[in-house]
């Protein structure tokens, strides 16, 4: 006889906090409504969907979907309104450009679109499967790469109004507003409605494919994350260093070789961009970079020499760095000899770490290493502080409650250290504030008149900042 069934799914069972099973009897469940109207139906959906696979059971939490709702929905949200929000401010460029869908030429429209491809195909597979856990995560994992990448690199394209930006974001959020349909349906049905409408509700459409999203790029996504990853030591360089971002620095050197040195190559600019660097730099090996110091890993070791581990220990320090370090990038054999005998160590059973040359932080994570040159010139610390006071300027405008297509009036006054960086980069500065008159000469002057004026601290030194709307509302 034919089964009757073709596939089951059980449900395990909700504890509370504590691991105890919910039971009226022992006064630890919780009423469904309280969550309800704290978090909203679609928070406690999204908490049950991805927390664990369902059939594991859950340990529930109320702080836990706040945590979704921190972490998730509001990141979606986010990227949402701040499509809607330069959609509105560029309407008129939108409007003028017309329907056309060429094939985005940007490296970064071709990988958020590819990206959003995969995570369809990947969330198909894994709902056929009824793993609701893997889809949902896959889901998030695609929010925050446009949120805090896509999104982040292309800020200035989406003030100017480019319409390939704008296609590809309202490509990737109606894409995820569909995926995420069955999961959080009523978010998903405000994102859809917004953005597109043509049905009735976003449960009427048919389920996204990635064939209808556009044409993976698999090549192009391993050079992004290798980019990415590039991006994240190089950051890490400089919490070492302890300098801000805004800070510009003159280089910065990459380990990478072969294929690897291509794809980053590829994406250089991007590197360079977040980084804040004026250059990047390319070395085949770490070595070229820097000296190594290799320890043992005592966690690794200490259980397989026991009392002999300080034997152990001075042998691996007895090494040659340089040798291990070649000998872990080409996957060869690490050897010591303690009292007497052989013994072949494994990667992770040392600890390599690279000292900096004079002058650069390093941050290093296997064979891969990024070095900052930390040495800042007059130049360089200009541009510096000019970049603090667009910041201390874009604050002052939310604080004024402008909209981001507001011109202003904008008057400086403060140190003449600050005043002569904004004088050294006053386009950069009009630019990115938007200031059609602009006054660091003597801003004295025009600050009495100004609606909205308030001071910052730049590097120890005091800059107070008054503006207002300006007269004559121009584009941009």
């Amino acid at each position: 006889r034919p089964a009757p069934y073709k596939n089951v799914v059980c449900l395990g069972l909700i504890l509370d906090e504590d691991g105890q099973k919910m039971s009226k009897s022992k006064g630890n469940t919780v009423e469904p409504w309280q969550v309800l109207d704290t978090y909203g139906a679609d928070a406690f959906r999204w908490y049950f969907f991805t927390s664990k696979q369902p059939w594991d059971g859950y340990r529930f939490s109320v702080d836990t979907i706040g945590e979704g709702v921190r972490l998730f929905l509001k990141q979606l949200w986010s990227t949402y309104y701040f499509y809607v929000l330069y959609a509105r401010a560029s309407e008129e460029e939108l409007g003028a450009a017309g329907d056309g869908a060429a094939a985005p030429e940007d490296d970064l429209d071709r990988w958020a679109l590819s990206r959003t491809a995969g995570t369809a195909e990947l969330v198909t597979e894994r709902l056929d499967a009824y793993d609701a856990t893997s889809a949902g995560r896959a889901i998030a994992a695609l929010v925050d790469e446009l949120s805090n990448w896509y999104v982040r690199r292309s800020r200035r394209r989406f003030w100017d109004g480019e319409e390939a930006a704008f296609r590809t974001l309202r490509t990737c959020l109606l894409t995820v507003a569909k995926l995420l349909a069955p999961l959080c349906p009523f978010m998903a049905d405000e994102i859809y409605d917004n953005l597109d409408g043509s049905l009735a509700s976003v449960h009427l459409c048919d389920f996204p494919t990635a064939a209808a999203v556009g044409a993976r790029d698999e090549e192009l996504e391993r050079a992004m994350a290798l980019a990415r990853e590039t991006v994240r030591l190089g950051l890490g360089a400089r919490g070492k260093a302890k300098i801000k971002v805004r800070q510009p620095l003159g280089e910065a050197v990459v380990v990478a070789d072969g294929l690897e040195r291509e794809a980053i190559e590829r994406l250089s600019h991007v590197v360079r961009d977040e980084l804040n660097v004026r250059a990047v730099r390319f070395v085949a090996a770490a070595e070229e970079l820097g000296s190594y110091e290799v320890k043992a890993n005592y966690r690794q070791l200490g259980p397989k020499f026991g009392k002999d581990m300080p034997l152990a220990a001075s042998a691996v320090a007895g090494l040659d760095p340089a040798h291990v370090a070649r000998a872990l990038r080409d996957g060869g054999q690490i050897g010591i000899s303690v009292d007497g005998r052989e013994h072949t160590l494994a990667a992770d059973e040392v600890i390599m770490t690279m000292r900096a040359p004079d002058g650069y932080s390093v941050e290093s994570e296997g064979s891969h290493a990024v070095a900052l040159d930390l040495a800042i010139d007059e130049d360089l610390l200009m541009e510096g502080r000019a970049r603090e006071i667009v910041h201390a300027v874009q604050n002052a405008r939310k604080a004024a409650g402008l909209q981001v297509e507001d011109r202003i009036d904008l008057a400086l006054t403060g140190d003449e250290a600050l005043l002569g960086a904004a004088a050294a980069h006053l386009d950069y500065l009009a630019g990115e504030t938007l200031a059609v008159n602009l006054d660091v000469a003597d801003g004295s002057a025009g600050a009495a008149v100004m609606d909205h004026s308030e001071r910052a601290a730049i590097d120890g030194l005091d800059l107070t900042i008054a503006l207002s709307r300006a007269a004559a509302a121009g584009g941009r």
